[in-house]
């Protein structure tokens, strides 16, 4: 009877975890890779549906394209403009309801569960929720501004480039904030009690001990809840489609938006795959100075 070497038995040892990872990388490779490859080849080719098999190369002809393409610029405008404001709103949003959140009251427990619902509801519901409480004839919100005397008429909010972008912004915030009032309210529950002992006999203000304990505490939360929400409003379009399709004119086209129009209405896929990788590009740096400073602080 022989056995296996030390060596061997050592070789199988080591091989053994990266067995039970290959069908998770396999099945990875198979939904991201393949996908993100064949984007990438279809920016490199003039391909437009429904025209014969022969695709030609045309190199980085859909990006000189894009870089001429004045709607790529509003796109990519309204974009930066777009996560900047739904973002930002959602975190101060987010935390304030986090700080409420924690406070001690008998009905907490209802309210957490609460809180929850706008980020459980599908977008395409709060798009259509949304949609009609703009709307120009029976909307709540023209009901509500008119008995208060804040205009004379009924507004028409999804209608004109002036008020649609930022009609939908709203609608996002309310959406989204929940996700940061959950993950912070999870960082604050970590945070020891003596520290804010400590802040109470060195007599801090309220908003010095956010500024000096709460928010240090909590930062590796915030910066990962940030980074996800970069990430995941960057790439929405699906309220945007249902209250606006982008409209009027070009006032709510993002990126995405302005990707999945040209590729699945204007059948330009070659096109539609360049915008895509555009963006793919920038959220890439974006994570990139993520994974640079959380590599600095674990240096530390």
């Amino acid at each position: 009877m022989t056995t296996a070497s030390p060596s061997a038995a050592a070789l199988r040892t080591a091989a053994t975890p990266y067995l039970f990872l290959a069908p998770a990388l396999l099945v990875t490779l198979a939904v991201v890779l393949v996908p993100v490859a064949q984007t990438v080849w279809m920016s490199l080719h003039d391909y437009i549906l429904y025209r014969p098999q022969n695709v030609p190369f045309i190199g980085l002809g859909n990006f000189t394209r894009l870089l001429k393409d004045e709607v790529f610029w509003i796109s990519l405008w309204n974009s930066a403009w777009w996560i900047v404001l739904v973002v930002g709103l959602q975190f101060a949003l987010g935390l304030g309801a986090a700080l409420l959140l924690n406070q001690s009251f008998w009905w907490r427990g209802l309210a957490r569960s609460l809180i929850i619902i706008p980020w459980a509801l599908p977008s395409v519901i709060i798009g259509l929720t949304w949609t009609w409480m703009y709307d120009f004839n029976v909307g709540v919100l023209n009901d509500l501004v008119l008995r208060l005397g804040l205009v004379d008429k009924p507004v028409p909010w999804l209608a004109q480039p002036t008020t649609s972008f930022y009609a939908i912004v709203l609608a996002l915030v309310w959406q989204g904030f929940p996700f940061f009032a959950v993950t912070i309210l999870a960082g604050l529950q970590t945070i020891g009690q003596e520290l804010y002992e400590a802040a109470d006999i060195d007599g801090a203000t309220r908003f010095q001990r956010l500024r000096l304990v709460i928010l240090p505490s909590i930062a590796d939360v915030i910066m990962t809840a940030l980074l996800l929400r970069t990430i995941w409003v960057a790439n929405s379009l699906d309220v945007i489609l249902v209250m606006t399709g982008g409209g009027p004119g070009y006032a709510t086209h993002t990126l995405p938006l302005y990707a999945f129009l040209k590729a699945y209405s204007g059948m330009e896929f070659g096109y539609g795959s360049a915008l895509a990788l555009v963006l793919t590009a920038l959220l890439l740096v974006v994570v990139f100075a993520y994974v640079r400073r959380a590599a600095k602080d674990l240096g530390r």
